[in-house]
């Protein structure tokens, strides 16, 4: 589908440009985890209309590591409210890498839910009546979020029990501090269990995607946790996702996001999408050399930060079909990032039944404001149906922006359907026999 090959072609170029680099180091600490092959590399994106999109290795297997804390958060906010919570675990950023020693004075509060200490913690807050139930509603809600029933890599389990002592340091002073009341190693087992879910990329995204969406997961429509649960979710990610680099990745990338020592990186656009990477090397900080470069230049490219202001009012657009091989699509508004692969994804829907030698006018005459990423990426798209053979007309001012043949640009719609029929007359074979063109594959697929 066209508007598949908008996005996914930007992930594919982005993919082959940072395949290349070779900084980092694949975390050792975990036996297990020093295994990974450290090319392998994806990308994968999903929107909050259930599109999906990938670039390289989105399908290979990996363990979910520290990328489960915000998702068994939103499990316990969901289950005991707020106040509960945070009596327990804080909300405020550390400031310190992901497995140090935050904890309040006087009470063993963990600083927050993103550091090792905090997500134990959080951890144990989710009731249940043993270890066993407890794991069992943690899966099940990493699984509904995911979109598929997920597992355990039971070898990658086996290898952090035996290597954790950290974590169990961790859970011994605050179990002697009161801030943890459940056994110490029956929480530490879950806790063990929890990172070791085996996950895709193409998983991540989704996950993401449902935080992103308000706690609805796009792909398959179903509530997973209340609205306000996501929200509070996302702040949490926003000042203390990314541990001791939280504050120069709200400044560079400014999305909300969650790292992880297999080399797992999520961020979520409210409203908009969500995006995962996964390579194994990682920074000093311990998060995915690969993955945090891909989401820094796909937030700069294409104006994705928190802050940035997108216009005043959103997109609509349409499309119909004019005669039987000529599309009509209409879009009105300013034209960002979202709402460009929303038109685009229309676009695909409107070409999807033209005859091979058919026509689409695209009418932007009333779209306020174009991006200059919003446009190459119409701009691209636009230049992949002509190359199909489509005949391929705009209209209006910003029609001019995503078309780079002004001599197919016209300034009313009227005029540029009726220069479309003609050449798509014109270009008809004889005896009305015309090829219909390939159906485009289903865009809720990876």
């Amino acid at each position: 589908m066209a508007a598949v090959g908008a996005v996914s072609r930007a992930l594919a170029e982005l993919h082959a440009r940072l395949a290349t680099v070779d900084e980092g180091a694949v975390a050792d600490y975990i036996p297990q985890l020093a295994l990974a092959d450290p090319a392998t590399f994806g990308l994968a994106l999903a929107s909050m209309d259930g599109h999906r999109y990938a670039a390289g290795d989105a399908l290979v297997p990996f363990t979910i590591q520290s990328v489960s804390k915000p998702f068994v958060y939103a499990l316990a906010l969901a289950g005991l409210g707020l106040d509960a919570v945070t009596a327990r675990v804080g909300a405020e950023p550390s400031g310190e890498g992901f497995n140090a020693i935050s904890l309040e004075p006087g009470t063993g509060r963990p600083a927050n839910p993103m550091i090792n200490a905090g997500a134990i913690v959080t951890t144990s807050l989710i009731p249940a009546s043993g270890p066993a139930e407890r794991f069992d509603r943690i899966l099940t809600c990493l699984s509904a979020f995911a979109g598929r029933p997920l597992d355990v890599d039971e070898a990658v389990y086996a290898s952090e029990s035996r290597t954790g002592d950290r974590n169990r340091a961790l859970a011994y002073l605050m179990r002697g501090a009161g801030s943890l009341t459940e056994d110490v190693e029956e929480v530490v087992d879950v806790y063990f269990r929890q990172c070791a879910v085996r996950v895709t990329t193409a998983d991540l995204a989704v996950m993401a995607a449902t935080l992103a969406n308000g706690g609805v997961n796009p792909v398959t429509g179903e509530p997973v946790v209340p609205e306000l649960t996501a929200e509070r979710v996302l702040a949490v990610m926003a000042t203390s996702g990314m541990y001791d680099a939280a504050g120069d990745w709200l400044l560079r990338v400014g999305l909300p996001a969650k790292g992880g020592v297999s080399g797992a990186l999520i961020a979520c656009s409210p409203a908009r999408f969500g995006i995962a990477a996964y390579s194994p090397p990682l920074d000093a900080v311990g998060n995915p050399v690969r993955g945090v470069l891909a989401l820094r230049e796909l937030s700069e490219r294409y104006a994705l930060h928190l802050m940035h202001h997108p216009g005043t009012a959103p997109v609509t657009a349409a499309w119909d079909m004019h005669g039987e091989a000529v599309a009509l699509v209409i879009a009105q508004g300013p034209l960002e990032f979202t709402a460009t692969e929303r038109l685009l994804s229309m676009l695909a829907e409107a070409v999807a039944p033209l005859p091979a030698a058919g026509g689409v006018v695209l009418d932007l005459d009333r779209v306020s404001r174009v991006d200059r990423a919003s446009a190459a990426m119409a701009r691209e798209e636009l230049t992949a149906l002509r190359r199909r053979g489509l005949t391929v007309a705009a209209v209006g001012e910003a029609g001019a922006a995503v078309l780079d043949d002004p001599d197919h640009v016209f300034a009313t719609r009227e005029r540029a359907l009726a220069w479309c029929e003609q050449q798509v007359g014109a270009s008809e074979p004889p005896d009305g026999q015309q090829q219909t063109g390939a159906s485009p594959p289903d865009n809720r697929h990876w």
